[in-house]
């Protein structure tokens, strides 16, 4: 999960929220979505870890999975995609078949109520300074790996933590939450 820290630190981020329409509930009235803090905003810099939220879920094949959604309503989802306007891009998968959009906005967040993570406080969305395109989830994970092999090489990252940030670079399909 992103560490933000110091004054100000949780306001006025830029941030992607990657919605898949999978990770609706079935009554339509949630929407589990993946948000991260843009690689290009400053608050990025060195993060291994750029999602609101991370958990770490067993499967029943006993083999560990990563959970990064948090629950948002459709007002609150409907205020994002406002916000986001048109900068936004579609999510193939590798067939090219859209699966999910990724939205660029900016807000402020928050703690969530339960658990651990980040949620963000949808009464303060607005434009990203950044415009997303086909390449910003590759931007995403390129910063991932990169803040993850320089602190490798610094000596400063914990086997576990080097693992972990492996195993999520290699998640690539949407996780409900």
């Amino acid at each position: 999960m992103v560490s933000l820290k110091g004054k100000g630190a949780m306001t006025e981020i830029n941030l992607l929220a990657r919605v898949f329409p999978t990770n609706l509930t079935k009554d339509g009235k949630t929407q589990y979505v993946d948000v991260q803090v843009d690689a290009r905003d400053s608050r990025a810099s060195g993060q291994t870890n750029l999602h609101l939220r991370s958990e770490r879920v067993e499967r029943d094949d006993n083999k560990p999975r990563w959970s990064y959604g948090v629950p948002y309503s459709t007002n609150q989802m409907a205020e994002i995609i406002k916000a986001a306007g048109p900068n936004r891009e579609p999510i193939a998968n590798k067939d090219g078949t859209q699966i999910g959009t990724v939205y660029g906005f900016k807000a402020n967040v928050m703690p969530v109520t339960r658990g651990t993570g980040l949620v963000v406080n949808t009464k303060s969305v607005q434009p990203s300074d950044f415009e997303v395109d086909g390449d910003t989830l590759n931007n995403q994970f390129d910063s991932v790996r990169a803040a993850a092999l320089m602190r490798a090489v610094q000596g400063r990252a914990p086997a576990a933590e080097q693992t972990g940030v492996a195993e999520q670079a290699k998640v690539n399909e949407p996780a409900i939450g």
